[in-house]
This record gives C-alpha cells, structure tokens and sequence, in this order.
C-alpha cells in the first residue's frame, strides 16, 4: 500500500518536472536566447591578465526566487 502511493507520488513529481522543463525550452526557443542570463548588471566579473573570475549573483537570485516560486505552486498544488 505504501509503495503504491509513493510511486504514484513520484509519478506526478516527474510529470510536474517534465511539465516545467517543456515550459522553459519553449521560452528559451520562442525567445531566441535573446534572455541575457548570465549577463545583467550585478553579475561580478574581473578580467585580469592571469585569469578571470565570474559570478553571476543577479542571475543565481532570479534563478533562486523562480525555482522558489514553483517549488510553492508545487506544494500548494500536491495538498
């Protein structure tokens, strides 16, 4: 019995995965990639003659606060 709802748990985890992923490549696509993740003002980068450092923190807090955001829909959405 208890396998049975944990699989069928898992099931809907993959379908809502699945779901989110199809969403976000049909953006990427309709988009062109012309969405500068990885390139907004915030995002650190130093050049330097030896190397070069990035990191992207504006982009790391908009990816944070959307993946929030549908873990809430996702949660809201199980019960």
């Amino acid at each position: 019995m208890v396998i049975e709802s944990m699989s069928s748990d898992i099931e809907k985890l993959l379908i809502i995965v699945g779901f989110i992923l199809i969403v976000i490549r049909s953006v990427l696509v309709l988009t062109k990639g012309s969405i500068p993740l990885g390139k907004l003002p915030g995002d650190i980068r130093i050049e330097g003659k030896n190397g070069n450092f990035y990191f992207p923190l504006t982009t790391c807090l908009i990816l944070s606060g959307i993946f929030t955001f549908i873990g809430y829909l996702i949660k809201t959405f199980k019960n």
